[in-house]
């Protein structure tokens, strides 16, 4: 059956890239992130999102990790790729290469300094036409791009754009704007788009009551997202949040501006999945006292799981 954007639903893993101590591309630990996503149980994977540190990677690098990334990938999951970038040129050049390679669409967010719904409508319309018959999911996060989507602009572009498939809601607060999304998707737009949560996870068991599909988001701990999904997918919903629940203190943790990619990175770590948690300059890096925060959190999720006789994730 031929996969499309707009059914997707399940749990999207956001691929962090990882690097070796010189800050190199370490494709082994490519490999074994790819293969820990598929582990888990992810229904797709994004790549070179805003975790994937794509700003720091040159042009080249960007094309050998998709490759990459996909190669591992594509026969298991469908995977989608971030190429949000200042340049159309580049946007469009990334986008055709990585629908070569086997991805299964492209994920694309306002560009800063689009200030109201005029610009934003004319930028999406350049980048539509651009990328011809590519699918697109729309990335609606302000608090990185500083980029706001009303709903009123979003039923717009989702009405015009049938190529648009996909629409990753990262507003916050934006619990009032997703359940306007599932009313005016019915209502007003009258076609079925995917709409996948993000904000690293924070929000899922509020978010898929509403009615989200799924979420495409980072944490290091996948294998709880996926399950959180699966319970609430068999109406197993407050055993979902409880669940949920013993992890919310990392999800949070790792949800800090400044660190949280690089406490995502030594989770990973620990968990044997990549080698180094370096992160490129300017990057966030753990001292000290940000070890030990990291330490006591691991130290209480693994009491809290043994005490309910829930199984360890690898690492803890």
């Amino acid at each position: 059956m031929t996969f499309k954007l707009s059914k997707a639903k399940g749990v999207y893993a956001i691929a962090t890239t990882p690097f070796k101590e010189n800050y190199e591309i370490d494709f082994n630990s490519v490999d074994k992130l790819a293969d820990y996503f598929i582990e888990s149980g992810v229904s797709g994977v994004t790549i070179l999102g805003v975790m994937g540190e794509a700003p720091k990677l040159n042009l080249e690098e960007q094309k050998s990790l998709i490759n990459h990334y996909i190669k591992r990938l594509r026969d298991k999951v469908p995977v989608i790729v971030g190429v949000s970038n200042p340049g159309l040129d580049n946007l469009e050049s990334l986008s055709k290469l990585s629908m070569d390679y086997g991805a299964k669409g492209v994920m694309v967010a306002g560009l800063n300094g689009l200030k109201n719904d005029d610009q934003i409508f004319s930028y999406i319309d350049t980048v539509v036409n651009r990328l011809d018959k590519i699918p697109i999911c729309l990335q609606d996060y302000p608090p990185t791009t500083n980029v706001y989507f009303s709903i009123s602009l979003i039923n717009k572009i989702l009405k015009t754009f049938l190529q648009i498939e996909m629409f990753k809601h990262e507003d916050c607060p934006g619990h009032k704007k997703l359940s306007q999304l599932l009313y005016t998707q019915d209502n007003v737009v009258k076609r079925k788009y995917s709409i996948l949560v993000g904000n690293g996870g924070l929000y899922v068991p509020q978010e898929l009551r509403r009615g989200a599909d799924g979420m495409m988001t980072g944490f290091a701990f996948t294998n709880m997202l996926v399950k959180v999904y699966n319970l609430f997918s068999e109406k197993k919903i407050e055993q979902s949040e409880d669940l949920f629940d013993i992890y919310l203190p990392l999800i949070r943790h790792e949800q800090q501006f400044g660190i949280g990619l690089a406490v995502r990175k030594e989770v990973l770590k620990k968990m044997g999945v990549i080698s180094s948690s370096k992160t490129r300059s300017p990057g966030p890096s753990l001292d000290k006292d940000d070890m030990m925060e990291l330490e006591n959190l691991l130290k209480r999720l693994k009491k809290n799981l043994s005490e309910k006789d829930i199984p360890l994730p690898i690492g803890i």
